[in-house]
């Protein structure tokens, strides 16, 4: 398994991703960022059982293949880089080595396939809107959500999505906050509470 890939497009993908990792994983996989190759795409996954995180790049390549790379080790070394083109080649001893202008630098990696896979809906429905429209509903209901883990139904914001409108509710049982919007509207009826965690990264996105 080998690519090449821009330090700095890859440093940024992975500091997104890099908020869904827990400091105190129940499985030490976790701690990981799982980079999973096709040719020229790379998808690099992050997780932590409840929020999973996924986020393609292209790359010059022409293997296929994944690995789980730890993710503060990774982090920490592509800071120190200026922006240029790095290559990442897998080696026999569990080692993926990263080949940069100023030197090689090796660390362990672990088998791709040990990762968790993320829950797949049989059959999921989508509804595409404008990312400044859902931060801006975010902004508006997150406050009032809960922190009440005995209550995690209130520890989150709900979301309706209707031919009509889509609504937005968050309460703790002593505030509430309803935020609709007319002017998107999803093609079917969709219902779910979404927790505080991936809301606040998908706000920071």
């Amino acid at each position: 398994m080998k690519f090449i890939v821009s330090s700095s497009q890859l440093l940024k993908q992975l500091q997104v991703l890099g908020g869904v990792i827990n400091n105190n994983n129940t499985l030490p996989i976790l701690d990981n960022f799982l980079f999973e190759l096709d040719t020229n795409q790379l998808k690099i996954t992050a997780s932590d059982l409840e929020t999973t995180m996924s986020s393609t790049i292209e790359v010059e390549s022409d293997s296929k293949g994944s690995v789980a790379v730890s993710a503060r080790l990774l982090l920490d070394t592509l800071k120190t880089f200026p922006d240029q083109p790095l290559t990442f080649k897998t080696q026999e001893n569990s080692t993926i080595e990263i080949s940069s202008s100023q030197g090689k630098y090796d660390m362990a990696f672990f088998n791709g396939d040990e990762f968790p896979k993320a829950v797949a809906l049989a059959s999921p429905s989508k509804t595409v809107l404008n990312g400044g429209i859902l931060a801006t509903a975010i902004s508006k209901t997150i406050f009032a959500a809960g922190n009440d883990d005995l209550r995690p139904v209130m520890s989150g914001v709900f979301f309706q999505f209707s031919p009509e409108s889509l609504t937005f509710v968050a309460t703790d049982a002593h505030k509430l906050v309803k935020y609709t919007r007319t002017d998107v509207t999803a093609e079917e009826v969709a219902e779910f509470i979404m927790p505080k965690k991936p809301l606040n990264l998908l706000k920071g996105i």
